[in-house]
């Protein structure tokens, strides 16, 4: 199995303002300089809108949620040496789902404005809006296929049995080789743990024990075409007659 290469700036795409320390947050601490972009960033119409989860945070209503939760991104984000880019889709729980067409032209538009070498999309499972993230990811991977691809497991979601491996023989049958790929460098798990902190009001939502997963190991999957996989083949040299070659190659008799 090719190991990676020395990676030293990433590019992580996290669904929600905290999938992608909660996902990726000791691969993060060990490459300062890194960028978390995230989707679902935007803030509603609707600013007194108050859903079931957003009370469950502790939010007085949607602006005061976005505007909280922006907040803490940044904060978690410093403690890793990262900074964060929001894009102004709005979560699915304020209902206002966008396309996954217009989602990875967003991203591939982001791809070529910031400089990273590599390219971390969740797997999508169980959440809508990850896996809608998820799908928009595979149309930039083949629109970018030259990138390095790493699809990270997403926290909370990918101990649900039977999840990663229906993703994993999606991504077989849609064309894209997925395999089990290892960083050369993770940071301290103690700096993910103050960052991870940071998202107050989501962890008070999902209570004492409903976000553990979240501090066990990262694990990630390198995706690639496999046309994009292949070394490109070296060009042929100019044509020659068979008559002219043969010719030229032969001994003559003496």
């Amino acid at each position: 199995m090719p190991a990676l290469p020395p990676l030293d700036r990433l590019l992580v795409v996290s669904p929600h303002l905290d999938d992608g320390v909660f996902a990726c947050g000791q691969l993060l601490a060990a490459h300062p300089g890194s960028t978390v972009l995230t989707v679902f960033a935007g803030a509603p119409a609707d600013e007194d809108m108050r859903t079931e989860w957003d009370q469950r945070c502790g939010f007085r209503s949607s602006r005061d949620a976005i505007d909280t939760r922006r907040k803490e991104d940044r904060e978690a984000l410093a403690l890793l040496g990262a900074r964060p880019v929001w894009l102004s889709f709005i979560d699915s729980q304020y209902r206002a789902t966008p396309t996954a067409e217009d989602i990875a032209a967003a991203l591939i538009a982001c791809l070529e404005a910031l400089a990273s070498e590599a390219v971390l999309v969740p797997m999508g499972l169980f959440h809508s809006d990850h896996t809608l993230v998820h799908e928009a990811c595979l149309q930039a991977v083949h629109a970018r296929p030259e990138r390095l691809w790493l699809a990270y497991e997403d926290a909370l979601y990918r101990r649900i049995p039977g999840l990663l491996q229906q993703r994993l023989l999606a991504l077989a049958q849609a064309g894209i080789c997925a395999t089990p790929a290892f960083p050369p460098h993770s940071g301290p798990l103690t700096d993910k743990q103050r960052a991870v902190m940071a998202y107050a009001s989501q962890l008070r939502a999902f209570g004492k024990h409903g976000y553990s997963d979240v501090l066990a190991s990262e694990h990630y999957w390198q995706l690639a075409l496999p046309e994009a996989s292949r070394p490109r083949r070296q060009p042929r040299p100019a044509h020659r007659s068979a008559r002219a070659g043969a010719a030229k190659e032969a001994p003559r008799a003496v």
